[in-house]
């Protein structure tokens, strides 16, 4: 009989072997639409979803007010800085480890700090992104990486962390944006 741990872990790998799939058949269909077969699908479509999230998540740091960079809607859940805080960091490390470059060092960011530290850093950790993951191909995704605590995974792993970490991340933002009356970047009306 499976515990409740091992079927956690069988719906956690049956959802990321779904968005990997539909990862791969966006990029088909984008690649399809351009008049020609993507030689790296899954690379040119987490660079796609790179330039949607920086533009959506640094939007959402944007939009919250100062001070309101503490809230967090109970106790238990964590604070928009906490959140802002983990965006930064999760993905440098990320990127990092997908692109096999250096991350910038640690600058020591804590959840205390701002609205102007986060969210610059927030900025700062998409840039970064940006250069690390321009000339990631679809070459080695089955090769073994170490993420956090030692686990291991594969570079389509992270790729698919990474893409799955950018829609929880800004569903949470979104979220805490509502709750204090602020329409998230998605939502606002096209500019005329």
């Amino acid at each position: 009989m499976r515990t409740a741990r091992q079927r956690a872990r069988g719906i956690r790998m049956k959802r990321l072997a779904g968005i990997l799939v539909m990862a791969l058949f966006s990029a088909f269909a984008v690649s399809g639409q351009q008049g020609g077969a993507s030689a790296n699908p899954v690379s040119d479509t987490l660079r796609q979803l790179l330039a949607r999230n920086a533009k959506n998540l640094t939007g959402a740091a944007e939009a919250m007010p100062a001070d309101k960079y503490s809230y967090h809607p109970t106790p238990e859940q964590i604070t928009f800085g906490h959140l802002m805080m983990h965006i930064a960091q999760s993905n440098t490390l990320l990127c990092s480890k997908i692109s096999g470059t250096a991350a910038p060092a640690d600058t020591g960011l804590k959840e205390t700090d701002g609205k102007e530290k986060l969210s610059a850093a927030i900025q700062a950790s998409f840039t970064y992104c940006t250069a690390a993951l321009a000339n990631v191909d679809d070459s080695g995704l089955g090769n073994s990486i170490t993420l956090f605590g030692n686990r291991q995974t594969t570079k389509a792993g992270a790729i698919i962390s990474l893409a799955n970490d950018w829609a929880d991340h800004y569903s949470a933002a979104a979220m805490y944006l509502r709750l204090n009356g602020i329409l998230p970047p998605t939502a606002q009306p096209p500019a005329k």
